[in-house]
Parts: C-alpha cells; structure tokens; sequence
C-alpha cells in the first residue's frame, strides 16, 4: 500500500526544495533553473564538503558515513539559518542515505524531495561528458551501490530525467506547485 505523497513540516513557513539523486542525474542544473523560476536560493551540496572529501572523490575513492557527518550537518546548519531568515532554498544533494535525508527534514523547513531517476548507461554518458568536476566518473558504481530507495518517504516524488530539461523542469514545477505551494 503505497501513502499519499506530501511534504515534510508542513506548518512551517518557510521552504526547501531537495532535488536529490546520484552524480550525473542533473541535480544541479535541476535545482539552479527551479531556483530561477521560484525566486528561492539555490545551494549546490557539492559546496559544502570538505577539502578532504573533494580530494577523495577526485582519486576516486568513495566517501564514508565519517566523511559524510560533518557535511550534512553543515547544510543543516545553513537550512535551520534560512528558516530563521524565512530564506525559501532549492538544494541539489545526493541524499543516498536515509538518514541524511532525514537530518536535513529535521531542520524543520516544509519540504519537498524531487528524486532524479535514471538509468546508469545515461547518467555514466553525462558524466563522462562533465567538464571541471572534481568527482571521478568511476564512482558512479558506488553512487548506485550506496542510494537507499526513498519512494517509501512520503516526500520524495519521483522525476524520470531521460526527457529535455524544459520538460523535467515542468514536471518538478508541477510536483513544486501541487505539493509544496498548495498547502
């Protein structure tokens, strides 16, 4: 039985929009045009790691949960700054982990989880196409290997990123004014 999709905190007012998903799905081109068109501040996950973890990734090693604590607890701290600020925020953020997921819900923002899905011969294609990123294609097994499915989660809505951005975009804009602005 699957449960009526919404949205997490739902009494406050102030908002966060996760799109989430493995490297390469367009999370952040996503959440920068979505940013564009509602007005809302754009924060890109990446920028919050640490010297230590980028350098792991561009050798191609895998992040731990360790290396992955301090990193989630800072964009916690940024989105519980925002609902102080009433600052409305779009975050592209992998979210493979559930619990990651839910450190970041209990900042305590209404929020709404757009989960990029797609297939791994697509998304390795626009990796290896990816200019000036410091993550090493050859992560994307471990990016697969590591997400924990969250279409249980009642927040997360899922958006298929194989048609052109202008159509995932609408879709996410549609998920965005249905689920998050009608309350």
């Amino acid at each position: 039985m699957t449960s009526k999709k919404t949205v997490s905190n739902p009494q406050s007012n102030t908002y966060l929009i996760i799109v989430m998903g493995v490297a390469g799905s367009g999370k952040s081109t996503l959440a920068s045009a979505l940013a564009d068109i509602y007005g809302y501040e754009y924060l890109d996950g990446d920028d919050f790691h640490s010297d230590e973890s980028r350098a792991l990734m561009t050798q191609g090693i895998p992040l731990t949960d360790e290396h992955r604590a301090p990193w989630v607890a800072a964009i916690k701290a940024h989105l519980q700054n925002n609902a102080k600020q009433q600052t409305h925020t779009i975050l592209a953020f992998s979210g493979l982990k559930q619990k990651h997921r839910d450190i970041l819900r209990s900042a305590g923002l209404r929020t709404l989880v757009l989960y990029l899905n797609g297939n791994k011969e697509t998304i390795q294609g626009r990796i290896n196409n990816r200019k000036d990123h410091f993550m090493a294609p050859a992560l994307l097994d471990s990016q697969f290997a590591s997400m924990e499915d969250p279409l249980n989660e009642t927040d997360v809505h899922l958006i298929e990123i194989w048609p052109t951005l202008d159509q995932v975009t609408q879709a996410a804009s549609k998920l965005i004014d249905a689920h998050l602005l009608a309350l």
